[in-house]
């Protein structure tokens, strides 16, 4: 039996046992003591979902609450931002849902995006679930209570999934409010150093290796280190970009924990629109956004974000930037692409985006940083 399979199985089990004993209930309760928000999102779009963590905690203060993520980023969340308790929970890892299995019932959950992921809420004995509305796959609404239209006006996913909870808007986001201590440090260059992370979850949302050494080469003549960064198994890539190794790697050696604390430090990240430039940007690292295939819109800043020194570089009405779904949702707001190799033989969007517009920007950005 594989490890997927065993998840689900574990998951619906105790979703329908839970729910035959205490059927959900159409209102949140009015105090809650244990709040879940649960998913299995990658790491930018769990990053994003800082506003609804901001918003659940001023609006419930004495709350237990708690998010499953990736196990692989549990330790950004070890220092518990807005008091939230990092859950570790993938399908591909059964003994991680049993492990869920043993917490204590939760009051009501957040669904954000996957709304398949209102089973996992009904297994954790949430008795009221709230999640975005319209989501074609009838067998993931079951133990959804209450769905929350994402409606006609743009957003980000930042303020659509803080939407889905009532209360005041959360704070503007302030360094500080989310600090990260890695149980190994990073070894960071001594001076000024600016990190390229070259890797991406797509090969379309790549950038080419020829413009990313003139960045480096531009960027060092500015007085700046370039460390070089990239995931597990992306080491060509580097190399690609840098072949006679004249600029550190740190490709495939960092914990997402290690990662923060190397960005953190950074006079400037560069990277595409990926979970990193994310990560960089809840870290308050001055952050050029490299965009393709994906969304800025769905991306900004919003008012959560605001004081954060990120900006998105892209085309941003690339023509084969077109689809307008979110998770399987159509949303006529919506322009991105989500096509894949297969479909598209040349990431066009990203090859829009020229070396010199990128130095440019970031001759911006470390004025204001100085």
């Amino acid at each position: 039996m594989g490890e997927r399979f065993a998840t689900r199985a574990t998951v619906v089990t105790r979703a329908l046992a839970r729910r035959l004993a205490s059927p959900g209930l159409a209102k949140p309760p009015a105090d809650p003591r244990r709040i879940l928000v649960a998913h299995h999102l990658l790491l930018g779009d769990t990053v994003m979902l800082s506003p609804l963590l901001a918003k659940l905690r001023a609006a419930h203060p004495r709350a237990d609450i708690a998010m499953t993520v990736s196990p692989a980023m549990v330790p950004l969340y070890a220092t518990r931002p807005w008091g939230v308790r990092a859950l570790a929970f993938t399908p591909r890892d059964a003994a991680t849902a049993r492990a869920l299995l043993a917490e204590a019932p939760f009051d009501f959950a957040v669904v954000p995006g996957d709304n398949r992921y209102s089973w996992l809420a009904a297994a954790l004995g949430a008795r009221h679930v709230v999640a975005h509305g319209d989501d074609p796959h009838a067998l993931r609404n079951p133990f959804v209570d209450d769905e929350r239209a994402i409606g006609d006006v743009p957003a980000s996913w930042g303020e659509l999934v803080a939407a889905l909870v009532d209360g005041d808007a959360p704070a503007p986001y302030r360094r500080g409010d989310w600090t990260v201590r890695p149980a190994v440090p990073v070894d960071r260059p001594g001076g000024a150093y600016a990190v390229l992370h070259v890797g991406a979850s797509t090969a379309l949302k790549r950038w080419p290796a020829a413009r990313w050494a003139a960045v480096a080469a531009g960027l060092a003549s500015r007085g700046l280190a370039v460390v070089w960064s990239a995931g597990r198994g992306e080491e060509p890539l580097v190399a690609g970009c840098d072949p006679e190794g004249r600029h550190a790697s740190t490709a495939g050696r960092l914990g997402l924990d290690q990662l923060w604390q190397l960005v953190e430090g950074a006079r400037l990240v560069v990277a595409p629109d990926t979970g990193v430039a994310h990560l960089a940007r809840a870290a308050f690292a001055p952050t050029l956004a490299l965009f393709g295939p994906g969304s800025a819109r769905l991306c900004a800043s919003g008012d959560f974000w605001r004081d954060t020194p990120w900006q998105a570089l892209g085309e941003p009405d690339f023509p084969c930037r077109d689809q307008q779904v979110l998770f399987g949702r159509h949303v006529a707001w919506v322009r991105r692409c989500a096509r894949g190799p297969r479909e598209c033989a040349e990431p066009r969007c990203m090859h829009a985006i020229g070396a010199d517009s990128v130095l440019a920007a970031a001759d911006t950005l470390l004025e204001k940083g100085t």
